[in-house]
This record gives structure tokens, sequence and C-alpha cells, in this order.
């Protein structure tokens, strides 16, 4: 990838992993503001797809998934701390599909984040709204979720060595810019590199070289002395 192409990639990249860290955070944000102020008042939790999907209002005072009851100030500083290491990570960012992943990450993170900062009992103590429930899972989010997906995210761009930076790493063959070209030249049919019309030809098949045998003025040169 040449310097233009790079310039112009890292926006690109960055805009896509801001808009779905904006998107989740929205729609993540959105949701718990709506369960807050409908489901509380239910006698019963909302049960849909014949008790498939559960929707229940419980409040969390530890990581996803109810992990870590009472340690929120911890999980706070934790989730601040995966914030600022996904901003630096964009800084090499030139890979579609790790823009995406980390997109997941952050705005998952943002949404829990914005939790414990701003809701009850207080900043830095605050309480996560759960209000997803399956069938023997534990209550979660959509800032749950989408922390989980950019989690399973990472792995297979990381087990197909696929990089930040838009390399791929690979044992047997060194890094290779995502998505550049291989070769200026195209290959014969049989897989071979075609031959670089630059390369010296051989001197008799050159013009300007008499073959053996005739003069310069084209004629045939005499044998020489016996």
């Amino acid at each position: 990838m040449n310097p233009g192409q790079d310039a112009g990639t890292r926006p690109r990249r960055i805009g896509v992993l801001v808009a779905i860290a904006v998107a989740t955070l929205a729609l993540d944000a959105i949701s718990k503001a709506i369960v807050v102020a409908t489901l509380p008042d239910r006698p019963q939790p909302v049960e849909l797809l014949g008790g498939l999907l559960t929707l229940r209002v419980i409040r969390n005072s530890g990581a996803a998934f109810n992990i870590g009851t009472g340690m929120t100030l911890v999980f706070t500083v934790i989730a601040a701390g995966v914030v600022v290491a996904i901003l630096r990570y964009a800084r090499r960012l030139r890979s579609l599909p790790w823009a995406v992943t980390l997109g997941l990450l952050l705005g998952g993170a943002l949404g829990n984040l914005a939790d414990r900062l701003f809701r009850s009992p207080g900043v830095f103590r605050g309480h996560v709204v759960d209000w997803i429930e399956l069938p023997h899972w534990p209550v979660f989010n959509l800032a749950d979720a989408s922390i989980v997906c950019g989690g399973v995210l990472a792995v297979l761009l990381a087990s197909r060595g696929l990089q930040v930076d838009g390399t791929v790493q690979r044992d047997d063959k060194p890094d290779e810019p995502d998505g550049s070209d291989r070769s200026d030249r195209p290959a014969d049919p049989d897989g071979s590199a075609e031959p670089d019309a630059s390369a010296e030809a051989p001197a008799a098949d050159r013009k300007d070289v008499p073959a053996a045998g005739d003069d310069q003025n084209g004629g045939t040169r005499p044998d020489a002395r016996r």
C-alpha cells in the first residue's frame, strides 16, 4: 500500500469504528431507558417467544453477566482502561474487519461505563442495567452482547493472522498488506512470472550486432585464411 492509499484508508477505517461504536452506544442507552421506564412497574417479567426470551430489569454491580458482584469500582477502572486501549489501537488501524471489531468493543465498553458513571448509587459506583434473559443464561444487555460479539471476532481475526494495521501474519510467509498486489506483472498460464521485456536479448537476435559470417555492408565475409 503506497502512502497515498494509506492516507485515505486510515480515516475511512476510523470512521467505520466510530460509527459502529456510536450506534452500539445509542442502542444500548435507548434500550435501557425504555426498560427502566416500563418494566419495573410490571408485577411479572415479560416472556416472549414462548419463554425463549424474558425481559426483566436487574441492577448489576459487577461485570458482564453478573460476574464479580460488589466490585463496581474495580470494573469501572477496567472498563475505562479498555476504552483507552482501543483508542490507542485505532492509531494503527488499516483493516476494515478490525474496525468493525473494535467498534463493537468500544461501543459495548462505553455503554456499561456510562451506567457506572451516571447511575445510582453514585459516580464510579453506578449499577449496570441488565434486562435480557435467555434460558440457562445470566441476564445481560446490548452492551454485553456487543462486547461478546467483538471478542469472538477478535479471536477469529487473530487466528487468521490479520493484524490491526492490515498486514497478514503467517508462519511461512512475511507480512503482506491486506488487499495489496503481490506482483506488478501478470503470471503465465503455467503459474510462472512473465519474462521481463527489459532483459537483454541474445546477441543473435539483436539487429545492431552482425551475425557470424556477415560483414557490416550486408555481404558475406570471406573465410579466414587457411
